[in-house]
């Protein structure tokens, strides 16, 4: 991508979702990561630039490290179906974490713990010249018996108080949410960061949740973008970018995701120090990608249009996925992020710039912007966010006497967007608009491509089955190859 191009997509973003709320749920180990500066001045920076932001920091490491220098022994009970439910699970799954058990004799050294974490965003936004407020937005129910096991100071989120955030935010100023909640006595009770995360989110009507994350990569010291599979099962189709970045997933592909895994929930949980064999911590990488898409899915079904999980440790990483089509982690989107379209006039200068490099490779034949308007209809973009990134054509021209046949041509994807495989996705759609019409077949010419069409079920033929109409117009010069799908 160019440095226009980039530019051009930044001002977008910035006026898209400038005004609008986000929440971040970040992760305990990325407060302690050589990044975390860079990463408190960029939500600084949008803060202060127009965009609503609220934190809700992480704890569980800082709270497992208190607890054991003071030696408590911390207890874990599963998640009840309800719990499970709230958390975006089906109501029989039993893959939730389970929940730390609080004691009354755990829970100062609990807040002790979340307010210290707490205390460290506040003092980083304070150095980027932003203002921010540590509060009691949480109103929190104990969660009562579970499983015949008391868990007496673990609770869940009730209630976000809206108002008093509002009011803030219409301040600039960032609330930043610990994992404390209290119920209307005043009673503090232990909340998973994840829950009050998910209710802000909702209760705010986010447009936006990150999952700042310290990452799912095995390698000690590696840099990796959103969700890298890791021990994670993934479907066939799901398509990966560089370093095996989940670059996108829908809710539906998300809960296949899931599907595939079980992780061992326990044994993630449970562990707090040490070392791990490859296996163990191949198994702890699948339970933490797992439990990231949970989060993602339930903040989806409840509403949130875009969730975004990121490597909190990576230079800019919050910027580049917000302001980037390409982004810089994994989302799970629940708008039309992404569709294939009927190509629109105004989308023929992006087609000609995408197209333009095959066209000098002499890949493409070469077009201008009246041969593509002489047959618009026929022409399809993949779009993201409103603009074509990828683009093919489906001519149809009679085959036989009462059978017709569909030419695949003028295939392009912009080569910043190559390894989110927008091409297969264009012509497989073009193959099922071709059999949803009636075409007997379709077909491509090409004299470089063949071994890429054959991956997608082509097979070459000879140039004498081109439809007679296209026979006169074959460039025999060019010696393009035929392949052909029957339908």
């Amino acid at each position: 991508m160019n440095e226009m191009d980039l530019v051009r997509e930044v001002f977008h973003y910035q006026s898209r979702f400038a005004g609008s709320t986000m929440v971040f749920k970040v992760d305990f180990p990325v407060t302690a990561d050589p990044a975390f500066p860079s990463l408190m001045k960029d939500l600084a920076l949008l803060a202060r630039t127009g965009f609503r932001v609220v934190i809700v920091p992480g704890a569980k490491e800082w709270i497992d490290s208190v607890l054991l220098e003071y030696g408590i022994v911390s207890r874990y009970a599963q998640a009840s179906a309800e719990n499970a439910v709230a958390e975006g699970a089906a109501a029989e799954d039993t893959t939730t974490a389970p929940l730390r058990i609080t004691s009354a004799q755990a829970m100062p050294f609990v807040e002790m713990a979340a307010f210290h974490v707490a205390t460290r965003f506040m003092t980083a936004l304070s150095a980027n010249h932003c203002d921010s407020v540590i509060g009691n937005f949480v109103r929190a129910r104990g969660l009562g018996v579970i499983g015949g096991r008391d868990m007496e100071n673990t609770g869940r989120a009730e209630k976000i108080l809206t108002g008093p955030m509002g009011k803030i935010l219409n301040l600039g100023m960032v609330p930043i949410l610990p994992c404390i909640g209290w119920g209307p006595s005043g009673k503090p009770y232990n909340v998973p960061s994840d829950e009050i995360a998910l209710a802000a989110a909702s209760a705010l009507g986010a447009v936006k949740l990150f999952i700042v994350t310290s990452g799912t990569v095995l390698n000690p010291g590696a840099s990796a973008s959103g969700l890298i599979p890791a021990g994670l099962k993934l479907p066939a189709d799901i398509e990966t970018g560089e370093n095996g970045r989940i670059i996108q997933l829908t809710p539906k592909e998300t809960e296949a995701v899931l599907a595939l895994n079980t992780p061992v929930w326990a044994q993630n949980c449970a562990q707090t120090t040490g070392m791990q064999n490859s296996a163990q911590a191949e198994t702890a990488a699948a339970a933490k990608a797992a439990a990231e898409l949970r989060l993602a899915l339930a903040a989806s079904r409840a509403g949130v249009e875009r969730i975004h999980i990121i490597d909190g440790r990576e230079e800019g990483a919050v910027l580049r996925e917000l302001f980037s089509n390409l982004g810089a982690g994994t989302m799970i989107y629940a708008d039309e992020y992404e569709a294939i379209r009927p190509l629109k006039t105004e989308d023929i200068p992006d087609v000609l710039r995408i197209m333009e490099p095959l066209m000098q490779q002499g890949i493409l034949v070469r077009r201008c912007e009246e041969d593509i308007q002489e047959k618009k209809k026929d022409y399809y973009v993949f779009g993201i966010d409103g603009r074509a990134h990828a683009c093919a054509a489906l001519h149809k021209w009679e085959d036989s006497p009462g059978s017709t046949a569909g030419e695949i041509a003028a295939i392009a994807v912009d080569s910043a967007y190559a390894d989110m495989g927008l091409g297969s996705r264009i012509v497989r759609f073009l193959i099922n608009r071709a059999a949803k019409e009636g075409m007997r077949r379709v077909f491509v010419l090409t004299t470089r491509t063949q071994d890429w069409f054959e991956t997608l079920g082509f097979k070459e033929s000879d140039p004498a089955a081109l439809p007679e109409e296209r026979k006169k117009t074959y460039n025999s010069g060019r010696k393009s190859k035929m392949y052909t799908l029957d339908l």
